[in-house]
């Protein structure tokens, strides 16, 4: 018990930080996070859109309701459920602005770079045995390698992610403008990877699920 309330003041003495943080000038403040949550199950996006910034938490717009959607369907829980028992991080933590071409610009690798501490810090802190990368960016950034979704989504894989030993089950991301996982064969592996997400240890024991 003594361990988990450490780790939660921990976790809040780093979300202090992470407010404080100005280091990249390219990047929209303010900074979002997730809340404090002790979790062995661990989130990990590319980084907050235009309007996450307003309601203080990630995924919080369109792409969002389409995710929770995902996790309602395989875990039967609701946003508010998941968001208290998952913790929820990123790539990057704050808005990249809008790229020329259309669309949120990806962070550029130096401030990945400096967020990156920031992730190391939190995994250190909460050790997970499950972790979600959601997108292309996060997924590349976990696995540490690029290639196609099609090769990783409906699969858990074993990583070690900055130092700790867990286990990967990627998604999409859940973006109204990306086509991927609303087509064949990106459908299938979509329910594919929700059904892993769903019978995995760390989601029944956060859930409260049983096994079929």
């Amino acid at each position: 018990m003594t361990r988990m309330s450490d780790a939660q003041r921990q976790l809040l003495a780093l979300h202090q930080q992470l407010d404080a943080c100005r280091a990249c000038p390219n990047m929209i403040g303010p900074v979002v996070h997730g809340g404090a949550v002790i979790s062995r199950i661990f989130l990990v996006g590319q980084a907050p859109g235009p309007h996450e910034g307003k309601f203080g938490k990630p995924f919080a717009w369109t792409a969002g309701k389409t995710m929770f959607g995902w996790f309602h369907q395989a875990l039967g829980v609701s946003e508010e459920d998941f968001r208290q028992k998952v913790y929820m991080a990123a790539v990057a933590r704050c808005f990249p602005g809008k790229a020329k071409g259309g669309g949120d610009r990806k962070p550029d690798p130096d401030e990945i770079s400096r967020c990156r501490t920031f992730l190391e810090r939190e995994v250190a802190i909460l050790k997970p045995r499950l972790l979600l990368p959601v997108g292309t960016l996060a997924i590349e950034q976990v696995l540490g390698q690029k290639g196609p979704l099609v090769d990783v989504v409906g699969k858990q894989l074993r990583v070690k992610y900055h130092g700790v030993g867990t286990d990967v089950i990627a998604l999409p991301h859940p973006s109204g403008a990306s086509t991927w996982h609303r087509t064949e064969p990106g459908k299938t592996l979509l329910a594919n990877a929700l059904t892993l997400i769903a019978e995995h240890p760390e989601a029944q024991r956060a859930f409260k699920r049983k096994s079929a």
